[in-house]
């Protein structure tokens, strides 16, 4: 979850190489379309900490990138939301036929405490903040260091072939589903259209209404000390 009053700071048209680095608070970068946040919008709750961002460039029909983190605090604070997403045109999800989606990730070591996950908005307003919507649907390929999403737990569903835990809360006014695997995903090969049909059969999810207005896929950095985040390769597509 991430609610940030997005302050971009995009590089200028002639340094739209395949590479930055990033590390300012928003620092955001775009290119091939897809889009970058270095995205700290908890640092706030920190008593230190630093986090900087760096774009590797294309990886087959996607991108990789990394991000190296260290943070101290406020340990049930999320202190980030760095993450690769897909510029798209918005539609209403019952309008969508496929999500695909890869991600190849990995953490330099374990103790640490953070999620990897998948963070997608919708909202009835095509033209809503993209910062927070009237939905959220997260997946979460990875925790460490015993963090949860937001809400209880539901249960144990298969969606996709997969059995994850399913999540549900309310973060404000937003509605917030979260699909948690119960061992850390590394190698992630899915459609996550998957998930609307799912939430739209079995929790009222009114798909017919509901506008996509973001994908993207990254780490919720909670505490730690000196960790990078790999993505060798993620890329994703909505039509």
């Amino acid at each position: 979850m991430h609610f940030i009053t997005v302050l971009l700071a995009a590089l200028a048209p002639t340094a739209l190489a395949q590479t930055a680095t990033l590390c300012n608070q928003y620092a955001y970068f775009q290119t091939n379309g897809y889009e970058f946040n270095n995205n700290l919008w908890g640092k706030g709750s920190a008593t230190s900490g630093s986090q900087c961002t760096y774009v590797d460039g294309l990886s087959g029909s996607g991108v990789k990138w990394r991000s190296d983190w260290q943070w101290a605090g406020g340990e049930n604070n999320v202190k980030s939301y760095v993450y690769s997403g897909r510029q798209i045109n918005k539609k209403l999800v019952s309008q969508l036929n496929s999500l695909p989606t890869t991600a190849n990730w990995g953490y330099s070591n374990q103790n640490i405490r953070c999620n990897v996950a998948y963070d997608l908005f919708t909202a009835a307003d095509i033209n809503h903040d993209k910062s927070s919507g009237d939905y959220e649907l997260m997946v979460w390929l990875g925790r460490y260091g015993g963090v949860q999403p937001i809400g209880s737990n539901q249960g144990n569903v298969n969606v996709g072939g997969r059995n994850w835990e399913l999540w549900y809360g309310l973060n404000g006014n937003m509605k917030v589903f979260s699909f948690v695997a119960s061992s850390p995903v590394t190698s992630y090969n899915g459609n996550l259209k998957d998930f609307f049909n799912y939430m739209a059969n079995n929790r009222g999810f009114p798909a017919s209404s509901q506008y996509l207005i973001t994908y993207q896929f990254g780490t919720e950095a909670f505490t730690g000390s000196g960790t990078t985040f790999t993505v060798s390769q993620w890329s994703a597509d909505a039509y």
